[in-house]
């Protein structure tokens, strides 16, 4: 059983190289017949005492921007490249990988060469490519549609190729972590009825749709060495503990429970995946606080979303989880890749003042103009770095979003040759407004590339903003 009180954390640093190793094995879902020599045993926390794969085409990336900035910030920036960062099956291409790059089998046959001796190491894999994907935005559509014969091809396509190469007995040392399909239930939760339902949202929470795809993905990812860790968004998105909160830990009950190996189908779960949310908001502890007669969370940033910041919320969501049916040894994941928020304008105090939008605007980390925002935000930094056991319940702080790789395209009309699926949203247009609210900028970056295409000018803010310094 996972403890939650565990206290040891270990930067993921892998030992005599400039570049870190991977992560994670197993499910303790598949009867093993025999364990293949070499083979690690299944552990409670695939984080704990292992080193982490380093991505080296992204190691690459950052390496180059350091040698071409110099100086004290690129001596920064070449200090990232040792950090662990996932891979990202994104498309059915993405497996085999592009002319040139680097596909599934090479990431796994890379971490092979990175493991030192007996040390475990984890690889974190991104399974992200449902029919309908990204239902309720544009920048990270998929390839495949529902009403195209989208959720065959997944299955036959996607999930059952990438089985087919997590299962091989090659692998059976790596402990391997996915994370399964960002954004997709929690979409099921805030975007099929109400003011901001789209239709592809309402088709996937249909026949064909996430809830068929999540099931197939866990009944097909059960091996000793893999562990399936679901997304399940951000405090920011579920906070609201009348509404999206306990819905949302219903949809994940409902729907996991219903994989062939149930609630045990997975080791935990992900939260603030590609996002922006603190992990702590130091100087608002307090929800319900008082300031000027009214309680901190009625401000207008967190519009009565107790929720304030990720390790909280994930703790939270944990106990949730548990009480709605799921083992009590399941832990959570936080995306710390993006979530810093440093730099000369951090607070380093509370605010003194009596009015409570200024309160909480003075005192808040976190600078967007609205919590919803969620692409290339200006102001960011890099985040805690990824670590085993930081707090009770918390398997590891990760960085799934690899710092530097943008989240959208920041104007209409280019297309990304490689993933001509991927669409221009309002949301990462610098000169648009917030989706959810017209009075807000969406305080996007400019000049932004496509999703996942390498970003020069937000890697170089993320460093700068790095909170801790790097």
């Amino acid at each position: 059983m996972r403890s939650t009180s565990r206290s040891t954390t270990r930067p993921w640093l892998r030992r005599g190289l400039a570049s870190a190793a991977a992560l994670a094995l197993g499910s303790s879902l598949v009867a093993a017949s025999a364990t293949p020599a070499g083979a690690e045993e299944r552990v409670d926390n695939p984080f704990a005492g292992a080193d982490a794969y380093v991505n080296p085409e992204w190691a690459e990336n950052v390496r180059s921007q350091a040698a071409e900035t110099g100086g004290a910030l690129g001596q920064q920036m070449e200090s990232v490249a040792q950090y662990p960062t996932a891979v990202w099956m994104d498309r059915i291409g993405a497996i085999e990988g592009p002319a040139g790059g680097m596909g599934l089998r090479d990431h796994l046959d890379a971490a092979l060469e990175q493991q030192d001796g007996g040390t475990p190491l984890t690889v974190t894999v991104v399974v992200y490519n449902l029919p309908n994907r990204d239902c309720a935005a544009l920048a990270s559509n998929g390839e495949l549609r529902i009403s195209e014969n989208g959720m065959q091809r997944y299955q036959q396509e996607y999930i059952d190729p990438i089985s087919e190469i997590l299962g091989d007995p090659a692998y059976s040392s790596l402990r391997i972590v996915t994370i399964v399909e960002p954004d997709s239930l929690p979409n099921l939760v805030t975007n099929v009825d109400g003011p901001h339902a789209t239709e592809d949202c309402r088709e996937a929470a249909g026949p064909g749709g996430y809830v068929e795809g999540v099931r197939y993905a866990l009944d097909n990812l059960q091996f000793e060495n893999v562990y399936n860790y679901v997304d399940i968004s951000h405090s920011g998105w579920i906070g609201w503990p009348d509404t999206n909160f306990p819905q949302t830990v219903r949809l994940f009950d409902d729907t996991i429970s219903g994989a062939a190996a149930g609630v045990n189908s997975v080791s935990g779960f992900i939260t603030n995946t590609a996002n922006y949310t603190p992990t702590e908001e130091p100087f608002l502890t307090n929800p319900d606080l008082q300031v000027g007669g009214q309680p901190v969370r009625s401000a207008q940033f967190y519009e009565w979303n107790p929720q304030f910041s990720e390790r909280p919320f994930a703790q939270a969501l944990r106990t949730a989880l548990v009480n709605a049916g799921f083992p009590s040894d399941i832990g959570m994941l936080i995306d710390t890749s993006r979530n810093g928020w440093g730099g000369p304008d951090r607070p380093t105090q509370v605010s003194t003042s009596t009015d409570l939008n200024t309160y909480v605007d003075e005192s808040r980390v976190d600078t967007r103009p609205h919590r919803g925002n969620w692409c290339n935000q200006d102001g960011a930094g890099i985040g805690e770095r990824p670590q085993a056991t930081p707090a009770a319940g918390i398997d590891a702080f990760v960085w799934v979003k690899p710092p530097g790789e943008s989240d959208g395209v920041a104007q209409d009309g280019i297309v990304d040759p490689d993933d001509p699926n991927k669409g221009f949203d309002r949301m990462c247009d610098p000169t648009h407004h917030n989706t959810w609210n017209p009075n807000m900028p969406t305080n996007a970056l400019p000049n932004a590339p496509h999703a996942g295409r390498w970003f020069p000018e937000q890697f170089e803010m993320l460093v700068e903003n790095a909170y801790p310094e790097l």
